[in-house]
């Protein structure tokens, strides 16, 4: 037996490392677990009661009763590795004499996990130790080495529950004169107790508050540290304080020359009422306003007085709000903020047509603001 037991240590432990790597490269190519990424790295006492079946060379009863006691930790969230000591007592066969054999064994084990920290983990056990022997032919030690497969499962934050099987090799050739070392197979159970208090969680720092002038929630133009009114309306225009704000382009006194601009005429001053230049004042007063609001869109229409033919004032009126909507693109403002242009001859007059004062006020264009 002890032949084919020394096989199949040798084969079990090259059977562990090819496990080890294939386990290393799979977690090489893929997202890690949980047991990748946090353990409990406490210190552990482990009290272990299994039991052994003999190899028969020992000459011995064929079961046999152990215990012992580990203290170890985890040292990667993969692998423990304990000290231990464990003892057994033999009933040698009466065809050899009787007695009892005793064998304490005194050694260190690591163990490789696989599988997330909290599941059910298999795992492989490999160790090696001294082994003293006592027994009426000899009290002397020997080495000794296991191999072994067993299943790990956490109960508790500080208690695991483990059961291993696996194979134990002793060297011991004083024994008995006419034997040179034994092949036991072993199946043992152990209460892994983690003392001391555990270590306390990382807490993830709070991700840093977004710069709130960088933002803008409500979409309208104002940055969320100035807007005092958030969650306005879509479209809504609103002031430098992000609260709706009527806005009013006022060109009241921007008038037109009696029959101007005629047909082709390009020079906004040459149809102006004079003096021109006032006229031109409150046009660019109405530029600025457009530039502080871009939110806003407005319509560009023209209007005439009630002299002449109805169809010659529609087509002034319209001469009258194009050559407004040339300045006002002209001057930076851009063309898709503003409708039109269009005309409504001598429709709509705001004084009466009665008078040379009252014509020349319906002589105009206005900006009508697109709530």
């Amino acid at each position: 037996m002890k032949r084919k037991g020394l096989y199949f240590l040798i084969a079990l432990a090259l059977g562990g490392v090819g496990a080890a790597h294939a386990q290393d490269s799979t977690a090489g190519a893929s997202t890690p677990s949980t047991s990748t990424s946090s353990y409990d790295d406490r210190w552990y006492i482990a009290p272990t009661v299994g039991g052994y079946y003999n190899d028969t060379d020992r000459n011995t009863n064929s079961r046999q009763v152990y215990y012992g006691l580990g203290v170890g930790r985890f040292f990667a969230p993969n692998l423990s590795v304990d000290l231990f000591i464990d003892r057994t007592k033999r009933d040698i066969d009466n065809k050899i004499g009787g007695g009892k054999w005793a064998s304490n064994n005194y050694g260190v084990a690591a163990r490789y996990y696989f599988g997330a920290w909290d599941s059910w983990r298999p795992y492989l056990l490999g160790g090696v130790m001294g082994s003293y022997h006592k027994n009426r032919f000899d009290n002397d030690w020997a080495p000794a080495a296991e191999l072994g497969v067993g299943v790990s499962k956490t109960i508790t934050d500080s208690a695991d529950i483990r059961a291993e099987a696996g194979y134990r090799y002793d060297w011991d050739d004083k024994s008995q004169p006419k034997k040179n070392g034994y092949g036991d197979w072993f199946l043992g159970f152990s209460v892994v107790s983690r003392f001391g208090a555990p270590a306390a969680a990382a807490v993830a720092a709070p991700p840093p508050a977004p710069d709130c002038s960088k933002l803008d929630s409500d979409g309208d133009g104002v940055n969320d540290c100035d807007d005092k009114c958030p969650n306005t309306p879509p479209g809504t225009i609103v002031g430098p304080d992000g609260c709706p704000q009527k806005v009013v382009i006022d060109l009241r006194g921007v008038n037109f020359k009696f029959d101007r601009p005629k047909k082709g005429e390009k020079d906004i001053k040459k149809s102006l009422a004079e003096p021109s230049a006032d006229s031109i004042a409150i046009l660019d007063q109405a530029v600025d306003t457009l530039q502080r609001y871009p939110q806003v869109k407005i319509m560009v229409a023209g209007y005439t007085d009630s002299v002449g033919k109805d169809a010659y004032n529609q087509s002034l009126s319209e001469r009258r709000a194009q050559i407004v909507y040339n300045y006002l693109t002209s001057h930076g403002v851009d063309a898709s903020r503003l409708e039109g242009p269009i005309g409504h001859g001598k429709n709509d007059p705001i004084d009466s047509n009665d008078t040379d004062a009252g014509r020349a006020r319906n002589r105009r264009t206005e900006l009508q603001v697109q709530q």
